[in-house]
């Protein structure tokens, strides 16, 4: 007889970092919404299913967990067989649903049985989004930012690279976003995260960070693409010392070139995407910007972007948003490269 409880022990979320592996069983639906990150999906009953064992459940409670409990059964006999065939004896996974109901308990139940000590987490995954709701509603008030300004096209993401590669702590929120912030800012590769999972993310990072040291991140406005950034992060940000990247227009030209080089691979995507400037931008301007788009003509499309743009609209917004600017230390560039930031890193960590 194995030593080890064949029932499911219940574990808070603070105790997360004393497993090997956190295993979510719900569906592939719920998890692609947002999930602990980290965990892995082995859903003890697909999509399909859940729906069905749900609508049932309204009809028959006794039906519904008499079908369900083959179902799971049968997918719990799967992930045996497939993902954790190779699991070690000493294997411990903390195992979470919904709510740190039926769904959870019967995965723990059999991998106890086995002889692992999987343990439960209490509250599933909703004790999990309260958490993440509380962190972001008060730790960013409570830690160190300075904050990257620049028009865009300055490089400030090469420079939150390059304070990362010397070892300073960043928030990289347009990679948590997937968007790179600006109008043209979608990434042809990769679809923006579900918000929930945008906040996950968010906090998991911000979590880790040694509050008695300095954070880098860069001037954001209050929503990345579709990514809303909480309050108490946005407010923190407007009030913490700024550094100001002040580069020459030919190197942020040299830099948008570079950095947006893929738009030209796709001029229709590019034609739509400055479609969302009509009613901002005159039309006959707007039509002849879509004619360079679709020309391929990115050169004379990025300087006048930056014209009649997106200075027009830093010098609109920046003052305002973030109050220490005026104060702001200034970087001179006319070099944007990622040796240049390189070398400016150093100097730049206080």
């Amino acid at each position: 007889m194995s030593s080890f409880p064949a029932f499911a022990l219940r574990y808070t979320l603070e105790t997360r970092t004393d497993f090997d592996e956190i295993v979510d069983v719900r569906s592939p639906a719920e998890f692609a919404e947002d999930h602990i990150p980290g965990a892995l999906n082995c859903p003890v009953l697909n999509n399909e299913e859940r729906h069905e064992i749900g609508l049932l459940y309204t009809q028959s409670p006794f039906e519904a967990r008499k079908l369900g409990a083959g179902l799971v059964a049968r997918n719990i006999a799967a992930m045996l067989e497939t993902h954790f065939r190779d699991r070690p004896k000493h294997w411990r996974p903390l195992i979470y649903c919904w709510r740190g109901g039926m769904r959870s308990m019967s995965a723990a139940l059999w991998f106890n049985l086995i002889g692992w000590r999987a343990g439960q987490l209490t509250g599933g995954y909703k004790t999990w989004r309260r958490h993440v709701v509380d962190l972001l509603a008060t730790l960013p008030t409570k830690l160190q930012w300075r904050v990257i300004c620049g028009a865009t096209g300055s490089g400030k993401t090469r420079l939150l690279a390059a304070l990362a590669a010397q070892g300073e702590q960043i928030l990289d929120l347009e990679a948590l976003a997937a968007h790179k912030g600006s109008v043209l800012g979608g990434l042809p590769d990769r679809e923006q995260p579900t918000q929930k999972w945008f906040e996950s993310c968010l906090a998991d990072r911000i979590g880790r960070f040694d509050p008695t040291k300095v954070i880098y991140v860069e001037a954001e406005s209050r929503k990345i693409g579709t990514c809303a950034l909480p309050n108490a992060l946005i407010e923190a940000m407007r009030t913490a010392p700024c550094i100001e990247i002040c580069a020459t227009q030919e190197a942020r030209i040299a830099y948008l070139l570079d950095d947006y080089a893929y738009l030209g691979d796709n001029p229709a995507s590019l034609v739509a995407s400055l479609e969302r400037l009509r009613g901002f931008i005159d039309n006959a301007t707007l039509d002849c910007w879509q004619t360079w788009a679709q020309a391929r003509n990115l050169p004379e499309l990025f300087r006048e972007l930056i014209i009649r743009h997106y200075d027009p609209l830093y010098a609109r917004s920046q003052h305002k948003n973030f109050r220490q600017l005026g104060d702001a230390r200034r970087l001179e560039m006319d070099d944007l490269s990622e040796e240049a930031f390189g070398r400016l890193a150093g100097k730049v960590v206080v």
